[in-house]
């Protein structure tokens, strides 16, 4: 299994962020996003990493973006490194596979979260309430259970700590109706575009979340889109609602973490070869199944 790619160094580029798993260069006019190997849980980078992971990320990504261009405009200008502008070419070999140069956008400052089954906070919220974001949904759900249709359940965007759950409402505050309105309805169409999809492969995705910003023509889809880290993959063969589902996501290594029974304060703990190696695995089977392609 190849190394893991923890960081990256590029001293002759300016670094403008480094997130839990993206590090973004400042190219001017646009940004270069690479996505690394890193992993986080429980707002938590965990000391070490999924070989492949950023790849998978980048690649999985891409292959949405193109899926639902006729939906949204997506923010990747150029996704082949041997086609990067010229200064950075040097990197090639370390940005292929796993990089973008994308088109500069203001961001939303909103998680737009859809949800076709309750699991997660999502279900937690309703065993509290009945509702998710305010939205009142039947009583007598279980974990699991697929929601009569998906529903748009909008987090903030926190920079350190947790995301909260937010209503409509608030979404309107922050960014304006007509704005709110077409963030509800766009993450809605991409989402039912992509479950169609996922089912025809075999996979349930039960929940998932987008980012969009603005350019000069209006809205755009940006960051990541419908990839492991921000989506609960299910394999549908073994659905069966009541209780948690197997995964070919992120959570395998959170139930690892709540297992080993860490308080979620620094520093994370290692994951074990075992953890590590069956990650990459999910990572890799569910590009491989929702694609039909292997990694570049």
């Amino acid at each position: 299994m190849t190394q893991p790619v923890m960081r990256t160094e590029f001293t002759d580029l300016k670094l403008l962020s480094r997130g839990k798993v993206r590090d973004v260069y400042d190219l001017g006019d646009a940004l270069l996003i690479v996505s690394t190997d890193r992993i986080s849980a429980f707002d938590h980078i965990l000391p070490n990493g999924i070989p492949d992971k950023g790849k998978v990320l980048n690649q999985i990504s891409l292959f949405w973006f193109d899926r639902t261009r006729e939906i949204v405009r997506h923010h990747v200008r150029e996704r082949d490194a041997a086609r990067f502008p010229e200064r950075l070419r040097p990197h090639t070999v370390s940005l292929r596979g796993r990089s973008v140069v994308v088109e500069r956008l203001d961001m939303l400052p909103v998680e737009c979260v859809v949800r076709g089954y309750l699991s997660g906070s999502g279900y937690k919220e309703y065993l509290k309430t009945g509702a998710v974001c305010g939205i009142k949904l039947p009583a007598g759900l279980r974990d699991s259970d697929r929601l009569p249709e998906p529903i748009f359940t909008p987090s903030t965007k926190a920079t350190t700590g947790h995301d909260e759950n937010i209503s409509f409402d608030k979404v309107v505050d922050l960014v304006g109706k007509p704005t709110a309105e077409a963030v509800r309805d766009l993450s809605l169409a991409v989402y039912d575009h992509a479950c169609r999809h996922a089912e025809s492969r075999g996979i349930i995705i039960a929940d998932t979340k987008f980012e969009f910003g603005r350019d000069a023509r209006g809205l755009v889809l940006g960051d990541e889109v419908l990839t492991p880290d921000s989506s609960r993959f299910w394999p549908a063969d073994t659905y069966k609602p009541g209780g948690p589902q197997a995964s070919l996501d992120k959570q395998f290594v959170r139930d690892y973490l709540e297992s080993v029974k860490w308080d979620k304060n620094p520093p994370a703990p290692p994951l074990p070869d075992s953890i590590v190696q069956g990650t990459a695995q999910r990572y890799r089977e569910i590009f491989r199944r929702l694609t039909d392609r292997d990694l570049e």
